[in-house]
């Protein structure tokens, strides 16, 4: 590793989660290259994506910063049978090479931040990340994403899988998904609605929503942008409530129930008075716009509430 300081190294990589948090907080959950190639650190400029290759080995660092996943990549970044992510490397050997600094990352446990792209250019990222095996038949390392999943990967990665609880192999895969799935659907979402709610327009991307048509869990609740709408907080809990509904239509309505009451301008301005109106935005892609299907099974669920 010659004189490359470790301290400066867990330095950079704590002020690179910050500042990707900080991006990733003021809208729509998303990142692009632009913003990734502009982070500083103590004056000096070091960028968080590689532009030809799936791992990022600043020269300053002891170990890989980054890694990537297209959203066209033909490699296979799936999950293994105890519930935990791999990355597939994208050329070469296991630490051989550019791989070479991804096995110090490994060897090190150092944190790293794993970006996925959504679009081509924007990317959401999963942080901290760390590596936790390695798995020389499929050129992939076993990837933990939070502290919990770490300390627990030798039980489940061991001789002994069976040791571990049912609680815990439950909470590996519950958080591998959260962590999979959510954060893209949400950033698809915004993007798609140019993060404004599609009720009301609304501009606050700390105020919005990405509201599952039909919900997580039940078939054709996938985490999918088809399958969302942007909505700020008011107006996705009504929809949770069915308390609002919209058809397939894209019209909305609002309980006969709640038509009926009186109780000051916030009822009537946030909820009333949009009975009938058609959706403010919509996405302007085809391919991400509200399925009419999930849409007529969802209003006919409000249909029967009220």
């Amino acid at each position: 590793m010659g004189d490359v300081d470790l301290g400066y190294d867990l330095a950079v990589r704590h002020a690179a989660v910050e500042y990707v948090s900080e991006l990733v907080g003021r809208g729509s959950g998303a990142v692009s290259r632009e913003q990734l190639q502009q982070f500083v650190f103590e004056g000096e400029q070091i960028k968080l994506l590689d532009t030809g290759r799936g791992i990022r080995n600043p020269r300053q660092l002891v170990a890989t910063l980054t890694l990537l996943t297209s959203a066209k990549s033909p490699y296979d970044d799936g999950t293994g049978p105890e519930g935990l992510l791999r990355y597939a490397i994208r050329d070469g050997e296991l630490g051989v090479g550019d791989n070479r600094k991804l096995r110090v990352a490994y060897e090190l446990q150092l944190p790293l931040i794993w970006f996925r792209a959504i679009r081509d250019g924007i990317f959401v990222p999963m942080m901290p990340v760390y590596l936790v095996d390695e798995e020389a038949a499929t050129k992939q390392y076993v990837v933990a994403v939070d502290e919990l999943q770490r300390m627990l990967a030798p039980q489940l990665l061991g001789p002994s899988p069976a040791s571990t609880s049912v609680l815990e192999r439950r909470y590996v895969e519950r958080m591998t998904r959260q962590r999979l799935h959510q954060p893209a659907f949400r950033a698809g979402v915004m993007l798609a609605y140019g993060s404004r709610c599609a009720v009301c327009s609304l501009t606050r991307g700390e105020l919005l929503d990405a509201a599952h048509i039909i919900e997580d869990g039940q078939p054709g609740g996938d985490p999918v942008v088809p399958n969302g709408l942007a909505l700020c907080k008011i107006h996705h809990a009504a929809y949770d409530r069915d308390i609002l509904g919209i058809s397939p239509e894209v019209t909305v309505h609002i309980n006969a129930d709640v038509l009926a009451e009186v109780d000051g301008p916030m009822l009537k301005h946030g909820l009333q008075e949009f009975h009938g109106a058609k959706l403010r935005v919509l996405p302007t892609r085809r391919a991400d716009m509200p399925s009419r299907d999930n849409l007529a099974r969802r209003f006919d669920r409000f249909l029967a509430a009220g």
